[in-house]
């Protein structure tokens, strides 16, 4: 550091042709400016500068080491130039993770209008069902919904993510529709595995969240699976309002037991701490959330691709 300021006031004065004018420029005694040259001149063992009360005048040597002084504080000053226009601008390489479900609908046909509004971001996007590990595999932006408890990673909040249970009119139509969850028993419903098991239906009954196992002869570990099981009519199904808000404003699917509903995990974007959170990954959590945002984003068709 003392090295760097001797060297810029040395350039300093040589420019403004006196120790006294510098000094004014930067705001400090002259002598100051006369003991930062003292130490370069001394440092380098080469005098640099011929001084008198009236004058300062370069010595061949100071010439020559001013030339080379200006070129790397200019070098320096386009090296800052160019770091401040990157951090304005959005660029580099983003490699995303998401739920597969949700990463086909609402993150990949998202991806060509942010590229569209960001032309120096090349963007992967690896859809898995799996939690990936955002550090580990350096993942700089994670989709998850559910609920966050690593204290390593930041979480932006994108959106609620309502559950609702759903069913093709014509299976009311031929079954009725239950009334409380106690009577879903009576019901087939297309439930979820996982890793061979089935997964209960979550509600809330007299202010009190439940697990409600369900029981029916369709079970698959896909969700794409079971919402189109239930358009068909096969059954009801638990799904979130991102899959099949649009299926609902359309009227082929039709909400159950909506006062029975009970909070769902939020729909987040994680990533990895750091410092200085790269702009294009800042860019990107805020396009998704925009995007989300909007008036009935879930319940249009195609929603990711408006």
């Amino acid at each position: 550091m003392d090295q760097f300021k001797q060297i810029s006031t040395f350039a300093e004065v040589a420019a403004r042709g006196s120790l006294s004018a510098a000094a004014r420029a930067e705001g400090i005694a002259p002598a100051m400016i006369g003991r930062r040259l003292d130490a370069l001149e001394e440092r380098l063992g080469v005098k640099l500068l011929q001084r008198t009360t009236r004058k300062i005048v370069l010595t061949n040597e100071g010439a020559a080491f001013l030339e080379d002084c200006q070129r790397i504080l200019a070098d320096l000053e386009d090296a800052e130039s160019a770091v401040s226009e990157r951090s304005a601008r959005a660029s580099g390489q983003l490699l995303i993770s998401a739920p597969a479900g949700f990463g086909r609908q609402h993150v990949a046909p998202l991806v060509p209008s942010f590229l569209a509004e960001h032309r120096d971001v090349t963007l992967t996007l690896n859809l898995n069902d799996r939690i990936a590990d955002v550090i580990g595999e350096g993942i700089d932006v994670a989709i998850r919904i559910a609920t966050l408890t690593d204290s390593n990673l930041v979480s932006v909040k994108l959106a609620e993510n309502h559950r609702v249970i759903v069913a093709a009119p014509s299976y009311l139509r031929r079954h009725g529709t239950p009334a409380s969850p106690d009577e879903l028993a009576r019901h087939n419903c297309l439930a979820m595995s996982s890793e061979g098991s089935q997964r209960g239906w979550t509600l809330k009954q007299s202010g009190k969240v439940s697990v409600y196992k369900v029981g029916g002869n369709m079970v698959c570990n896909d969700g794409e699976v079971l919402h189109n099981w239930a358009l068909a009519g096969r059954g009801l199904a638990w799904r979130s309002m991102w899959e099949v808000g649009a299926a609902i404003e359309a009227g082929e699917l039709v909400t159950v037991l909506d006062k029975f509903a009970a909070p769902a995990p939020s729909i987040y974007a994680v990533f990895a701490q750091r410092r200085h959170l790269p702009l294009r990954i800042r860019a990107f959590v805020d396009f998704l959330r925009h995007a989300y945002a909007q008036p009935d984003y879930w319940k249009q068709p195609g929603a990711g691709l408006r």
